[in-house]
Formats: C-alpha cells, sequence, structure tokens
C-alpha cells in the first residue's frame, strides 16, 4: 500500500509543480527573450538524457569505433534532422542499434 501512496504524492508533486509554472506564466507579463528561450528546454533536456547513453558502455565512457550506440545515434540524429519525424528516428535508431551490435558483435 506504501508504494501506491509513494506514486500519488510523487504524481500529485510533479502535476502540483507544472501547474504552478503554467498559472504562474499566464499571470505574469513574461520577455520575449525569455520565451524564446523556453522553447529549447525540452531539446536541451533531451540531450543530456540521451547523450551519457551514447557514450558508454558498460559504465565507463567509450568513444572507440567499436560502440554501436554511437554510430545509431549519429544515423538517429541525421534522420531527424533530415525527416523531422519523431517516430521514424526512433525505429530507424532502434533497428539501426540491433543491426550494429550484430555486426560488432561478429568483428569482435
Amino acid at each position: 500500500m506504501s508504494i501506491w501512496l509513494l506514486i500519488l504524492v510523487a504524481g500529485l508533486l510533479t502535476f502540483g509543480t507544472r501547474l504552478s509554472f503554467i498559472l504562474l506564466l499566464h499571470r505574469l507579463k513574461v520577455p520575449g527573450w525569455f520565451l524564446r528561450a523556453l522553447r529549447f528546454v525540452p531539446m536541451a533536456v533531451l540531450s543530456a538524457i540521451i547523450l551519457p547513453q551514447l557514450v558508454t558502455r558498460n559504465s565507463t565512457l567509450d568513444f572507440s569505433l567499436r560502440n554501436p550506440q554511437l554510430y545509431a545515434g549519429a544515423l538517429a540524429i541525421l534522420v531527424a534532422w533530415r525527416t523531422k519525424n519523431v517516430l521514424l528516428t526512433i525505429l530507424v535508431g532502434m533497428a539501426a542499434l540491433l543491426i550494429f551490435q550484430a555486426l560488432l558483435g561478429i568483428i569482435q
């Protein structure tokens, strides 16, 4: 029962935090430069989450040419840049990771 209570409290806190910013920004006159800067927040957060996954293997930094995540990530970045299609980017990135893992597994 305590885990469900913890999940409920965490959800309410998350919702409350987000709602407070929505209500606050609605009432305040926010400068244009601030609103333009806010457009980059999702991109920055996503990059901060994804980049460590691309450059680490077995909990160590791996910038070598035997790191399949680097190849798959580069291909996914290219697809995202060219198509602007999130679903296609995810599918291509996942398929590329499986293929590069298989190819590099044979080579090793």
